[in-house]
C-alpha cells in the first residue's frame, strides 16, 4: 500500500493584536490652540471640572480670553453689543480672582426672567405677608400670554403682599458692566380679577445700591377693577432706560386685596411677574 497523505486543517495564526493608541494630553497645545478647544466646552463644565484639572487651566478659565471667545460666537445684534461690552467694561485685575465674564456666561442673565416662581408653583422664593385669608394659587381665568404657567397667586379680602430682591452681581452681571449706561432693566407684571369681584393692586420696583438705598423706583397705582369685569386682566410694564451707576439690586414687591371685602380669596390675581435685563442696542 502506499503512504498516507494527513489532510488536517492548517492552524490559525492570531492576528497580532493593535498597538494602544497613545491618549491625547491636551495640556500639550500651545495655549493659543487650547483655548479654542475649551470654548466649546459649556461655560458651567469649564468652572466647576475644567477650572480644578491643573494650574494651567485654572489660569485660562480665570482669564478673560476663553470667555471672549465664546461670546464672539454669538453674531446677532446682541451678541456683537455684548461682546463689545464685555471688552470695553472688564474688570480691574483682581488678585486671586476669576474673571466675572465666567459667571456671567454660566448663569447668561441678559434677556432671562429673572424672577423665580413667577406664576405660581407654591409661594418659594417670595418674602409673602398674607392679609384676610393669605395667599393662594389657583389656575388662570384668562389665558395669559407667554406665560410659563397659567396658574397665578391669588390675593384676599385686605392686603396681601409679596417681593423678591434680586442680586444683580449673583445673577451674573458684574459692577462696570452695571455702571456702564448701556444696559436697561424692563419689569412687568400682570394682574386682574375675577368676575364676580373687584379688586385692587399696587406695584413698587425699586433699583438699590449695594447699601439698599434706593436709587431709583417706578410705582403703578391703578383704578381698581369693578365687580362684574368679565375676568379682567390687564398688564403692567416699565423699562429703566438710565441706570444710575451703584445700581446693584432689584426689589419687584406688589399687593393686591378685593373690594368686596368677602372671606376666601376674591382679591387681586398676579401673574408672570418679570424683571429682564437687555443690552440697549442703540
Amino acid at each position: 500500500m502506499g503512504a498516507s497523505v494527513s489532510r488536517g486543517r492548517a492552524a490559525r495564526v492570531p492576528a497580532p493584536e493593535p498597538e494602544p493608541e497613545e491618549a491625547l494630553d491636551l495640556s500639550q497645545l500651545p495655549p493659543e490652540l487650547l483655548l479654542v478647544v475649551l470654548s466649546h466646552v459649556p461655560p458651567r463644565t469649564l468652572l466647576g471640572r475644567c477650572r480644578q484639572v491643573c494650574r494651567g487651566w485654572r489660569a485660562l478659565v480665570d482669564g478673560q480670553a476663553l470667555w471672549l471667545l465664546i461670546l464672539a460666537r454669538d453674531h446677532g445684534a446682541t451678541g456683537r453689543a455684548l461682546l463689545h461690552l464685555a471688552r470695553s467694561c472688564q474688570s480691574p485685575a483682581r488678585n486671586a480672582r476669576p474673571c466675572p465674564l465666567g459667571r456671567f456666561c454660566a448663569r447668561r442673565p441678559i434677556g432671562r426672567n429673572l424672577i423665580r416662581n413667577p406664576c405660581g408653583q407654591g409661594l418659594r422664593k417670595w418674602m409673602v405677608q398674607h392679609g384676610g385669608d393669605g395667599w393662594v394659587v389657583e389656575e388662570n381665568r384668562t389665558t395669559v400670554p407667554g406665560a410659563p404657567s397659567q396658574t397665578c397667586f391669588v390675593t384676599s379680602f385686605s392686603w396681601c403682599c409679596k417681593k423678591q430682591v434680586l442680586d444683580l452681581e449673583e445673577e451674573g452681571l458684574w459692577p462696570e458692566l452695571l455702571d456702564s449706561g448701556r444696559i436697561e432693566i424692563c419689569v412687568s407684571d400682570w394682574w386682574g380679577a375675577r368676575h364676580d369681584s373687584g379688586c385692587m393692586y399696587r406695584l413698587l420696583v425699586q433699583l438699590l445700591d449695594t447699601n439698599q438705598t434706593v436709587l431709583d423706583k417706578f410705582s403703578a397705582v391703578p383704578d381698581p377693577i369693578p365687580q362684574w369685569n368679565n375676568n379682567a386682566c390687564l398688564h403692567v410694564t416699565h423699562v429703566f432706560s438710565n441706570i444710575k451707576m451703584g445700581v446693584r439690586f432689584v426689589s419687584f414687591e406688589h399687593r393686591g386685596q378685593d373690594t368686596q371685602f368677602w372671606a376666601g380669596h376674591y382679591g387681586a390675581r398676579v401673574t408672570n411677574s418679570s424683571v429682564i435685563v437687555r443690552v440697549r442696542l442703540s
